[in-house]
């Protein structure tokens, strides 16, 4: 059996990404999937940048907990092209994770609520609530 890497997503420790793609753009998990994974990777292709994602818990005070996809981006200006088109809000790898540590959640303020679209993408009707 052969174990041929995507080429967008080689073998890079979790580190690594925060220390080198610093500038991620948190959208929630749910929205990142079926058709709209398709529609995400071609913006990436059509533009020959590298595909670099982490996930994160991010927590609420009320105890309400989102799983969250984070692109990740070397340079900040291919961030905010990112974020503008698909939505979503910068996350800081270095400030944002609880106790700083590398799988460390993100603890919120404020409420929770559902994003259902984003941009171009929508929650998949399998997937709301």
């Amino acid at each position: 059996m052969s174990s041929k890497r995507n080429s967008f997503t080689p073998s890079v420790s979790a580190s690594v990404i925060d220390q080198k793609w610093p500038y991620q753009v948190a959208l929630p998990d749910d929205i990142c999937t079926q058709d709209n994974f398709t529609i995400i990777l071609e913006f990436f292709v059509a533009r020959g940048w590298r595909y670099f994602t982490r996930n994160v818990q991010a927590i609420w005070p009320n105890g309400k907990y989102q799983s969250m996809r984070l692109y990740c981006f070397a340079d900040r200006a291919s961030a905010e092209v990112f974020q503008a088109h698909f939505g979503g809000e910068f996350f800081d790898p270095a400030h944002d994770r609880d106790g700083n540590r590398v799988r460390g959640t993100w603890r919120r303020d404020g409420v929770w609520t559902r994003l259902l679209e984003s941009g171009p993408l929508k929650v998949p009707p399998i997937l709301r609530d």
